[in-house]
């Protein structure tokens, strides 16, 4: 080896020492983002589903797709810590691959949020319409649990507001017109006035507000900062694909220079 490639090598060295250093801190995090997404799908199957569920537009496969995203990204990541420890270069080539894939389809996603947003809101509310007119019907366990436990965690009663629940089959079939579920009530249950109300008695004894504005304001406000931090995270994939392209280029020219 001639005193010129020596000092080539000697340095290449360093730069891929430090490009792979990088590599190792860019796999952490795009690990422990797969661990993120995989819990939220989970999350979402498991509980956020009896809410998601009430929207006409709600997808049941959406968790499985976020599971499935999540552990591949984890597999992937580990994988990628492996290329790098062992610094294969066309595996290094094969994690870029996979990576400029990983950013389509979150670049894909986060984009529909942004779209979107107004159909979920309208799908939301033409779901919470049909699950008042099927609330408390034979066959109907799921809706009716499902409303209840909304109504509950939001503190709201009803679409707009709660005289929603009096043009609804649950009302016409109570002893009493104008009434809601117990769902609706402000205070205990065994006080409550839920049926036959006024206004004056519903401002006392339930809830007046609508579900919908809450999950209209939910969605304005946080569903702008979620579509933007996927944004975020599919460019970060950038980076990452172009680490793992610049450390499988270095490999190969160091070996290169090794051999000659």
């Amino acid at each position: 080896m001639t005193k010129g490639r020596m000092d080539s090598a000697l340095s290449t060295a360093p730069v891929v020492t430090c490009m792979k250093t990088l590599m190792m801190v860019f796999n952490f995090i795009f690990w422990v983002t797969g661990i993120v997404i995989l819990a939220i799908g989970i999350w979402t199957k498991v509980d956020l589903y009896k809410y998601l569920e009430l929207s006409s537009i709600y997808q049941p496969e959406a968790p499985y797709v976020l599971i499935g995203v999540g552990a591949v990204i984890v597999l992937i990541g580990s994988l990628g810590c492996c290329c790098t420890i062992k610094g294969h270069s066309v595996l290094l080539y094969m994690f870029c691959g996979f990576l400029f894939v990983i950013f389509i389809i979150e670049l894909s996603a986060g984009i529909a949020l942004l779209v979107y947003r107004g159909k979920l809101e309208k799908g939301f509310k033409d779901g919470l319409s049909a699950a008042l007119q099927q609330y408390g019907q034979k066959g109907e366990g799921e809706i009716t649990d499902a409303l209840d436990e909304l109504q509950k965690k939001l503190v709201c009663c009803g679409i707009d507001d709660y005289k929603d629940w009096y043009d609804t089959p649950f009302s016409r079939s109570s002893a009493l017109p104008n009434s809601v579920p117990e769902s609706c009530c402000r205070i205990s249950t065994k006080e409550c006035i839920h049926t036959g109300l006024t206004n004056e008695t519903a401002s006392v004894n339930i809830h007046t507000q609508g579900c919908h504005k809450l999950v209209v304001d939910f969605i304005n406000g946080n569903m702008g900062p979620i579509g933007g931090v996927a944004l975020g995270i599919s460019f970060f994939q950038v980076l990452g694909a172009v680490l793992a392209f610049c450390l499988a280029k270095s490999i190969s020219r160091a070996k290169y220079e090794q051999v000659a």
